[in-house]
C-alpha cells in the first residue's frame, strides 16, 4: 500500500505545460497504484488546494511563469506540512537542489531523469507514513504516559487512604485496648480495695467493739488512755475505709436534686480561703442548668478536692474557673472514667498550672497513686473523686496542656424538672447521742500523726472523749457524719485546707461550736485574722505543762458565751 489508504493515491501537481504533466503522469504509472492528479498553474489556485488531508502528495515546478517553487514550498510548508513536496524540473540545478530540501522539500526530480519518479515518490510516501507513524506512536505513548500518572496518582491516593484509614483503624484499636486494660485495672484494684476494705471493716468493727467493753470494765486511767489510743486509731483505719470504698464504688450515698449552681455560689468564699488570695477565681454558671441527682454532701467534698488539687498545680498565683453547664454526650467514651452518652449537668474545674504529663495522666485515678512530695497527699483525691462520680452514673473528662493547665469536667446524671437549691442538713439532737453530764467530745485536726497522737493522748487522759481528722477536709466530713462535738482543736498549718480555711467552713455550717486553734508560729495578726481572740484561743507547740488542758477546759466552760470560737494554726501568741 503506497498511499495512506487503499484508495487511489492523490497527487497536487503545480505544472504549466501540459507536455511535461503528461510525461510525468506516464512516469507515475509505473507505481502500480492508482492516482489521481489535480494539477494547477497559479499562486491563488495552489493555495486554494494545498489543504491538510486533501492530498497524499505534492509535484512542483520550480519555475512558473507568474509564480515560482520557492513560494510554493512556502505556502505548503504553512498549510499543510505534512504533505511530502517534491521539486520535478529542468532546471533545478544542484545547488538550488540542496537549498531547497533545507527549506523542508522532501526530495527532487531532474524532468531529463523522470525514470526516478516512481522511485522518489515511494520513497518519499514511505518516509511520510514513517513520521506519521513516528508521531502516533509518539502520541499515543503521550497519552500513556499521561493516564499512567493519572493512574498511578490515583492509585497513590487510594493507598494513602487506605494506608490512613488502616493507622486509625490500629490507633483506636490500641485506644480501646488500652482503655480496656486501664478499665480492667482499675476494676481489679477496686474490687480487691472493695474487698480489704469490707474485711477490714469487719476487723474494726470487732476491735471497735471490744474497745467499747473495755472501757467499761477497765477502771485505771492508764489503760483508759490506751484504749482511747486504740479507738483513735480504729477510727483513722474506718476513715481510710470510707476512701477505700468510695474508689470502689462501695460507699453509701444519698442523691437528691441539687442546683449546682447554688452549691458553688455557696462555696465561693471557701474556695476563696482554701486556695488562697493569690489566686484569682472565676465562675461561669449556666443559666438555666439542669438540676442533678447527687449526694450534696459528697460533691461539695469533690468541687473542694479539685480546687485544692487545682491550687497545688499553680507555682504563683494564677486563675481557677469553675462552670457549669448542661452537656448532651454522644460520643463512646475513649477511656473508663469518661461518661457514657446522654445528658448530663457538668462542673468544671480549671486552673493555669502545670498540666499533666502522658503517664501520669495514665495513672491519675489510681489508689494511692501521687505526684506530690511525701506526706503531701495521700493519693486518694481523685480516686475518691473517680468512685464517686461513677457511683453516681456519671463520669469524668480530663483536658490538660503541659505549661498551660487542666480543665477535669465532673459529669453528673440531671433529672427532669426545675433546678433544686442545695439541700440543708435538718437539725440534729445532740442531747440524745451526747446526754449533759455526760464526757466532753472533741475533735483534734492536725496532719501530723505523731503530733495528734501526743494531742489526743493528753485530752484523753484528761477525760475527754476525743475523734481524729488528719485535714481539714476529713474535719468536715467527720462533722457532717456527727456534729455534736463540744471543741475543735484545731492545727492551724496544714496542706490543702489550712486551719483558717477549715475553721471559716466551721463557722459557716456549725455557728455555735467553738475551735481552739493549735500552732507552732507566732504570727499574731494571721490568728486574729482567722479569728483567735485572746490568749486563751491558741495553744502554742511544743505544750507547756498542762497549757492545753487548761485551754480546753476554759473553752469548754465558755461555750455558751462564746458561741463560736475560731483559731487558725498560722500564727501563734506568747
Amino acid at each position: 500500500m503506497i498511499g495512506p489508504s487503499a484508495g487511489p493515491l492523490r497527487i497536487l501537481h503545480l505544472e504549466d505545460s501540459d507536455l511535461d504533466a503528461e510525461l510525468i503522469e506516464a512516469e507515475l504509472d509505473n507505481l502500480g497504484h492508482p492516482f489521481v492528479i489535480e494539477r494547477v498553474m497559479t499562486r491563488d489556485a495552489f493555495a486554494a488546494t494545498a489543504l491538510p488531508g486533501r492530498h497524499d502528495l505534492i509535484l512542483a515546478d520550480y519555475v512558473l511563469p507568474t509564480f515560482d517553487g520557492v513560494s510554493a514550498l512556502g505556502i505548503a510548508r504553512e498549510q499543510c506540512p505534512d504533505i511530502p513536496f517534491i521539486f520535478c524540473s529542468g532546471t533545478l540545478g544542484e545547488e538550488v537542489a540542496v537549498e531547497a530540501l533545507k527549506n523542508g522539500a522532501t526530495d527532487y526530480v531532474t524532468k531529463q531523469r523522470l525514470d526516478r519518479m516512481a522511485r522518489t515518490v515511494v520513497r518519499a510516501l514511505t518516509e511520510a507514513r514513517g513520521r506519521t507513524d513516528r508521531r502516533a506512536a509518539e502520541t499515543a505513548l503521550q497519552a500513556l504516559n499521561e493516564t499512567l500518572e493519572a493512574r498511578i496518582a490515583e492509585r497513590t491516593r487510594e493507598l494513602a487512604e487506605a494506608n490512613a484509614e488502616l493507622k486509625r483503624e490500629i490507633g483506636e484499636r490500641e485506644r480501646v485496648e488500652d482503655a480496656l486494660r486501664l478499665n480492667q485495672r482499675l476494676e481489679a484494684v477496686g474490687q480487691l480495695t472493695s474487698g480489704v476494705a469490707h474485711d477490714f471493716n469487719n476487723l474494726l468493727t470487732v476491735i471497735s467493739g471490744n474497745i467499747e467493753f473495755l472501757e467499761r470494765a477497765v477502771a485505771d486511767d492508764r489503760s483508759k488512755r490506751r484504749l482511747a489510743m486504740m479507738k483513735g486509731a480504729a477510727d483513722r483505719g474506718a476513715r481510710l475505709t470510707a476512701q477505700l470504698l468510695a474508689f470502689s464504688r462501695r460507699q453509701r450515698l444519698e442523691p437528691t436534686p441539687v442546683g449546682l449552681n447554688d452549691t458553688v455560689a455557696s462555696m465561693r468564699d471557701l474556695l476563696q480561703s482554701s486556695i488562697g488570695g493569690a489566686v484569682q477565681i472565676e465562675t461561669t454558671l449556666q443559666a438555666d442548668l439542669w438540676p442533678a441527682l447527687v449526694d450534696a454532701t459528697q460533691i461539695e467534698l469533690v468541687i473542694l478536692n479539685l480546687a485544692i488539687n487545682a491550687r497545688d498545680a499553680m507555682a504563683v498565683g494564677g486563675r481557677l474557673t469553675i462552670e457549669t453547664a448542661n452537656v448532651i454526650v454522644t460520643g463512646a467514651p475513649s477511656r473508663p472514667e469518661q461518661p457514657q452518652p446522654g445528658e448530663y449537668v457538668m462542673v468544671a474545674v480549671s486552673d493555669t498550672g502545670t498540666g499533666m504529663r502522658p503517664e501520669v495522666l495514665a495513672r491519675v485515678f489510681e489508689p494511692f497513686f501521687t505526684t506530690k512530695e511525701v506526706g503531701k497527699g495521700s493519693g486518694l483525691g481523685l480516686a475518691q473523686v473517680f468512685g464517686f462520680v461513677k457511683q453516681s452514673g456519671g463520669g469524668i473528662r480530663i483536658d490538660t496542656t503541659l505549661g498551660e493547665g487542666t480543665s477535669i469536667k465532673v459529669y453528673l446524671p440531671r433529672i427532669e424538672g426545675e433546678p433544686a437549691a442545695t439541700a440543708k442538713a435538718a437539725p440534729i439532737d445532740c442531747t440524745r447521742t451526747h446526754p449533759p453530764g455526760g464526757r466532753p467530745t472533741l475533735l483534734v485536726v492536725d496532719d501530723d500523726a505523731e503530733v495528734r497522737e501526743v494531742t489526743v493522748t493528753r485530752l484523753s487522759e484528761a477525760g475527754h472523749e476525743v475523734r481524729e481528722a488528719a485535714s481539714g477536709l476529713q474535719a468536715l466530713a467527720s462533722l457532717e457524719a456527727d456534729p455534736c462535738v463540744d471543741l475543735v482543736v484545731l492545727d492551724f498549718a496544714m496542706p490543702g485546707m489550712n486551719g483558717a480555711e477549715a475553721a471559716l467552713e466551721i463557722r459557716k455550717r456549725w455557728p455555735a461550736m467553738p475551735v481552739l486553734f493549735v500552732t507552732g508560729f507566732a504570727d499574731t495578726t494571721a490568728l486574729t485574722q482567722a479569728g483567735a481572740h485572746g490568749a486563751d484561743a491558741v495553744v502554742l507547740k511544743p505544750y507547756r505543762d498542762g497549757e492545753l488542758e487548761r485551754k480546753v477546759a476554759f473553752a469548754l466552760t465558755e461555750r455558751p458565751a462564746l458561741g463560736l470560737r475560731l483559731v487558725s494554726d498560722r500564727g501563734g501568741m506568747p
